[in-house]
Parts: structure tokens; C-alpha cells; sequence
């Protein structure tokens, strides 16, 4: 066989054995990766959560934070993530119906908790009498349809026959996240946003808040579900089920959260 052509050859092999590692690596990367969709009010537990998993298992969770709402309109379109954190029931169910999901992964991984909270420390009293007071310029809530806190908030303000006062004074939020922020950033004096972003091993970790009475608003029910794109891959599965683990747990409660 010709020199020249031989070496042609084994340059071909080489490069195809080149293209075939970086095939095989990528592969392995995703074996021990998983993507969550993370709801906005879960993203701090989140993170403890996945270090903690990768730490414990070697595999690594990838978070993507938002709103669940705007998470189930990309799941639908084909968002490659393969597992959603959601910030209620009714969304995963909707995924469950139709056909999206794992049968029989779904399951309640947190019930959040709803408070009024500002960073001016005596702005909020325990009662949250300062709604009927007005003494305030603006309060932040999240958008009702698009998050489930803001739902909450609605809720409560409704119950207190506030909607007209507290209603000509507020500044939505995409998502509580973005809540929080005009809170944190005092665009807003006071508003209403998620225990866990403002709650740490037993305290409000800053500012005045007041804890609003789980009576006032449905439950917050968080259920987490395994997505078709998460099916048979080895670090969705275990994300899962590190989930229901005591340490896991433990990083839940610490942030406010019940079950």
C-alpha cells in the first residue's frame, strides 16, 4: 500500500477515534447529570439539596430556577429537563394527564408557607395589621396566575376584605423571585413572598415579617414528578429519591417548609 496513503488512513482512524471519545464523554456526562426545573420559592433549598446530592453521589443536578408556570409551557414545547420542582400540585397533574411524565413518580416533596415580609426591621407587625393601616406607598406580589404564592396572596387579602386598598397599591412579580426582589431592593416597602426566601433554622434571617396564617390561604402543596426526558436515566432517578432522604428533609424543614 502507498506510504502517503497509508498515513491517510490512519489519520482517519485517528480523528474517528478522537470524534468517538468526545461522544462517549458526552454521553457520560449525561448519565451523570440531571436537569430540575426548579420553582422560584424552592431555589436556595435547591441548592443545598444538590450539593449535598452530588457530595453524597458523585451525580450532579443542574438547576434551572423560574416560574412554574412558564416551566410547564416550555415542558410542553420540548424543554429538555427531566425533572420539575413545582410550586403546587395542579401543574404536575396536568403533566401527569397528559402523558409527560413517569407514572407513579409523583409525590408532595414540600407544603409551603406564605409571609408578608419587608426589610424595614418594625415596618411589619405580627399580625399584619399594617395591610389595614395603608401606611405603605407600594406592595409586591406575585403574578396569581403565573405563581402560586401570588395565588396565596390573593387569597389572604380577599379574606381580609382588602382587594381595593392593597390592590391600587401593588407591583407584580413574574414570579417570586422577582417579588422578592423589589422587597429586598425597597422598590417596594413590604410585600408578600415565600417563608423559605426569608427564613433560616428558625428565624427571619432579616428585616420584620409577619407568618400568615395557613387558614387564610389554600394549602401550597409542592409535588415534584420524574419527566419522560428523565426516564431510565440513572441520576434522575436517584435525584428523586435523594428527595425523600432524611438529609434532604432536613435541608427542607430548615427553610420553613412542613410536609
Amino acid at each position: 500500500m502507498n506510504y502517503f496513503l497509508k498515513i491517510y488512513i490512519f489519520g482517519l482512524l485517528l480523528i474517528g477515534s478522537s470524534l468517538l471519545n468526545v461522544v462517549k464523554a458526552a454521553q457520560s456526562d449525561q448519565a451523570t447529570e440531571v436537569s430540575v426545573a426548579v420553582a422560584a420559592n424552592f431555589a436556595a433549598p435547591a441548592q443545598k439539596i444538590a450539593a449535598a446530592f452530588e457530595q453524597d453521589t458523585g451525580y450532579k443536578a443542574l438547576l434551572a430556577v423560574g416560574s412554574t408556570g412558564k416551566f410547564y409551557t416550555q415542558i410542553k414545547n420540548g424543554a429538555p429537563f427531566q425533572i420539575l420542582l413545582s410550586a403546587d400540585q395542579e401543574t404536575p397533574q396536568r403533566l401527569e394527564q397528559e402523558g409527560l411524565i413517569v407514572a407513579g413518580t409523583r409525590f408532595t416533596y414540600s407544603i409551603g408557607k406564605l409571609v408578608l415580609w419587608s426589610k424595614q426591621i418594625e415596618l411589619v407587625d405580627e399580625r399584619g395589621e399594617i395591610l389595614k393601616k395603608g401606611n405603605f406607598e407600594h406592595i409586591a406580589i406575585a403574578d396569581p396566575k403565573l405563581a402560586p404564592y401570588g395565588l396565596a396572596a390573593m387569597q389572604t387579602i380577599s379574606k381580609l376584605g382588602l382587594d381595593k386598598q392593597i390592590l391600587s397599591k401593588a407591583v407584580w412579580g413574574e414570579n417570586i423571585s422577582q417579588t422578592f426582589l423589589y422587597v429586598d431592593s425597597e422598590a417596594a416597602s413590604l410585600g408578600f413572598v415565600a417563608l423559605s426566601q426569608v427564613f433560616k433554622d428558625g428565624h427571619i434571617t432579616q428585616g420584620s415579617a409577619w407568618i400568615v396564617p395557613t387558614s387564610m390561604y389554600a394549602n401550597i402543596k409542592q409535588d415534584a414528578v420524574l419527566l419522560k426526558t428523565g426516564k431510565n436515566v440513572p441520576a434522575a432517578e436517584l435525584f428523586m429519591k435523594y428527595l425523600k432522604s432524611k438529609k434532604a428533609l432536613e435541608i427542607i424543614k430548615s427553610y420553613g417548609y412542613s410536609f
